[in-house]
């Protein structure tokens, strides 16, 4: 479907996800809602179906806080011809994070780590990324030439911005549109503080997660477009990438379907900026 629609090859998917329940339990996965999720997801499975949408490289990226994780993205990475890229994790405030950056990029498979994220989302602190500790971290990431993945909810954004703004030399990769409350319809504060955000030049945004913060009984691609416009309008193309969320995504959509849903809210681009948003975003960003 997705193929069939955008009529594009090449595509880079900047965000997605696997797991394997037997190496180790996801404890997000709670409640009836996200059943669906409660089983394996491999590169295996999501590369047929990437294919078949055109897509051609994938950003894998971590899915808890687990040290072991990331040498095996790494590992799998170094296997896979669909990843090309892995957005992992280590502790930030850790004293040694930049020795152990260094032995991450030096390990297995280190060539493909191009980011770092933490569950930002999680911290009760609003203020979390302000925190010294962590600014030595990303101090740290940002010297050893990777991005950073902001993981947020929209009352974190105002240190988000904060933290842009400390580090001008680090590129903050907004996933999820920062999560907006896109169920309720009500986008302020979440527009202007991510607005806001936007103005930092070294900021970008990926338009993923979208379907799963709507109304997942009841929504529709224009329940969606509001949030959409409001980051194209902030960031631009050239500073706005794709990203499927797979396989949280398929709690609502199917891959094809979210590729299809990002076709039809970035229908206003011209071609050259859709070429920005579905490929030359990421390839910069992630070094691809």
């Amino acid at each position: 479907m997705g193929a069939a629609v955008t009529g594009r090859t090449g595509i880079v998917d900047a965000h997605h996800h696997v797991w394997d329940l037997s190496v180790r339990d996801q404890d997000w996965i709670v409640g009836p809602e996200l059943a669906p999720l409660r089983r394996n997801f491999t590169a295996e499975e999501l590369a047929p179906e990437a294919r078949a949408a055109g897509v051609a490289r994938a950003v894998l990226v971590q899915t808890v806080t687990v040290a072991e994780e990331t040498p095996e993205f790494l590992v799998l990475a170094e296997s896979s011809e669909l990843i090309g890229a892995v957005v992992g994790w280590t502790d930030l405030t850790r004293p040694d994070v930049a020795d152990e950056l260094a032995r991450l990029r030096e390990s297995p498979g280190g060539r493909h780590l191009k980011g770092i994220r933490h569950q930002v989302q999680g911290e009760p602190d609003p203020e979390w990324l302000l925190r010294e500790d962590v600014r030595r971290g990303l101090t740290a990431v940002a010297e050893a030439g990777l991005a950073y993945d902001l993981v947020v909810l929209p009352h974190q954004l105002p240190a988000c911005a904060r933290a842009a703004e400390r580090h001008p030399g680090l590129t903050f990769v907004l996933d999820h549109l920062g999560k907006p409350p896109i169920d309720t319809g009500e986008p302020e504060p979440w527009a202007t503080d991510v607005r806001a955000l936007a103005a930092l030049p070294n900021t970008v945004c990926k338009l993923s997660g979208m379907v799963t913060e709507a109304d997942r009984r009841s929504w529709s691609v224009s329940d969606l477009a509001p949030y959409a416009d409001t980051v194209l309008e902030a960031f631009g193309p050239g500073r706005l990438m794709f990203g499927s969320d797979w396989p949280v995504c398929t709690l609502v959509a199917s891959y094809a379907e979210v590729l299809d849903i990002a076709d039809q809210l970035t229908g206003k681009l011209d071609e050259s900026e859709r070429e920005e948003f579905f490929s030359g975003t990421a390839t910069r960003v992630y070094r691809l």
